[in-house]
């Protein structure tokens, strides 16, 4: 058992900039401040809200970001250049001393050669302009050796120590491509504490992709080494195969204390929230078996492990579901309950509403609960991320004639409203969900390609409110992510799929508009 003071290890969350990075997992302003209101919840210490170059909406996204949140140091991404840099701060400046410059070059052979075609002189020269150039606005900055596990360990420590030495006061040695094994990332932090003479004047930081499913190990052994700061994502989500999980290594340095003498500041209860939230705004689920928030994991069949459980809970479980904000009863209100305790029961479950978004949500609350016997939370929060959904609107559902049979071709009869006008087209299909995608296709006149569509109810029971979550894209253009929900599985797929254009829709809008 260790007994000295458990050493606090930061944590820097960046579901807002490489969480969006996922495929389809594009988020507006409105989005975006709702997951970072959460994660000020969270209580995580580094919210990274964008790259602020990228795009004008992610200027705006990060610049509304420092405005709002209170709490967390807000960062943004730039590269190692004067504009991206300057930029970056024309954002940022709103968070004052708690906004963080995140520039980065990449240090290693393969990206310098192949990707910046330059020398290592002219890449450690540019990082250390970059590096006095965000000094010159705060003392908050953070200098990132993109590809650093592919890095000569010499040239890497004389990049670190240069940093420094220009003002950075975090140092980011990411594992980019997510190469490394646990062993060898632990050496190279070590290697750094070792040999870079004022490593210890910065905190240095670990960003890991889970490529090999390793970024969780790889960051709990970078701890070990020395590191002071953790990057990860809300359900892991980011590039490729994503990121360190926030949840799993949260939990990790918390369960497993008596042989890791560290801790966070997070407040673990609000895990499963940030989870659901993260999977309403942009629509990829949680996989069942996902450590600590997925719908299996504190769930018990075998009946060795039921009578276990029946018997003392910590013959199964290492860690409670409430720790990890799990209620025990999930059944809540019904058809006669009023909007007092709707209300009520919202805040319970973190929720809090303005008197007009209330006033919609308990009006689709009241219309459900006519056609379930049982609400649950579940239901709930499907009800308010559907409310405080903001995004733009080109195309509205207004409704929807199907018919089908086993020996009819199924018929969809849709009327949308486009722009403010009434439309209206029929189609057949190969079953009534196709029939009504093309009908909405045909009236939008998109060419977009159907990628994913997944169905699943939100609880169980035939009356279930189902939920459809499509993928779709157009063109070279990224995919995007549609979502809706409804008693009625047609009606869910219809609004999933209305989502989806209007998410394709204003994205090209604002592409053009940066051209």
């Amino acid at each position: 058992m260790n007994n000295t003071e458990p050493k606090t290890i930061k944590i820097f969350d960046t579901t807002l900039r490489d969480g969006e990075q996922s495929p389809g997992a594009s988020m507006n302003i409105e989005e975006k401040l709702r997951l970072a209101r959460q994660l000020q919840k969270l209580n995580v210490d580094v919210i990274e809200a964008g790259f602020p170059i990228a795009s004008e909406g992610d200027f705006e996204a990060v610049q509304k970001v420092a405005q709002t949140i209170k709490g967390p140091e807000i960062a943004g991404l730039c590269r190692a250049g004067f504009k991206d840099i300057d930029r970056a701060w024309e954002a940022l400046k709103y968070a004052e001393e708690k906004g963080r410059i995140h520039t980065f070059i990449a240090t290693s052979d393969i990206h310098m050669k192949y990707k910046l075609q330059m020398t290592p002189a002219q890449v450690l020269d540019a990082a250390v302009k970059g590096v006095k150039r965000a000094r010159s606005y705060t003392a908050n900055v953070e200098f990132s050796c993109e590809d650093a596990v592919r890095t000569d360990l010499k040239f890497l420590a004389e990049v670190v120590g240069a940093v420094i030495d220009a003002g950075a006061t975090t140092v980011n040695i990411p594992d980019t491509v997510g190469y490394t094994i646990p062993f060898e990332y632990f050496n190279i932090i070590k290697y750094l504490k070792d040999n870079v003479k004022n490593i210890d004047d910065a905190v240095i930081s670990v960003h890991c992709h889970n490529d090999l499913g390793l970024s969780v190990a790889n960051s709990i052994a970078a701890v070990q080494a020395g590191a002071g700061q953790v990057e990860c994502t809300i359900n892991g989500i980011g590039e490729r195969a994503g990121n360190c999980s926030l949840e799993e290594f949260v939990m990790a340095i918390r369960t497993r204390g008596d042989i890791l003498p560290f801790k966070t500041n997070v407040v673990t209860e609000q895990l499963t929230p940030a989870s659901r939230l993260l999977t309403q705004v942009t629509g990829i689920a949680v996989q069942q078996n996902k450590a600590i928030v997925g719908a299996n994991a504190f769930a018990h069949e075998a009946g060795i492990h039921q009578h276990g459980m029946l018997m003392d809970k910590s013959t199964y479980e290492i860690m409670t579901p409430e720790s990890v904000g799990l209620k025990a009863s999930a059944l809540v209100l019904g058809k006669h309950s009023g909007r007092h305790a709707f209300k009520k029961r919202l805040e319970e479950l973190g929720h809090e509403l303005d008197e007009d978004a209330l006033n919609k949500a308990f009006t689709r609350f009241k219309a459900l609960a006519d056609l379930k016997k049982e609400v649950f939370d579940e239901d709930l929060e499907t009800i308010v991320a559907d409310q405080a959904k903001k995004i733009d609107e080109k195309y509205k559902l207004s409704h929807i004639t199907v018919t089908c049979g086993s020996f009819a071709v199924a018929t969809a009869t849709v009327q949308m409203e486009i722009d403010g006008m009434q439309v209206r087209t029929a189609e057949l299909g190969d079953g009534p969900v196709d029939a009504t995608l093309k009908a909405i296709k045909k009236l939008a006149k998109r060419d977009a390609q159907l990628l994913q569509y997944n169905v699943g109810s939100i609880t169980g029971g035939t009356d279930a409110l189902g939920e459809v979550t499509v993928r779709i894209t157009e063109g070279e253009r990224n995919p995007v992510v549609g979502r809706g929900s409804s008693t009625d599985i047609i009606e869910a797929s219809a609004k999933a799929y209305i989502d989806a254009l209007n998410r394709l829709y204003f994205s090209t809008e604002r592409d053009i508009e940066s051209l």
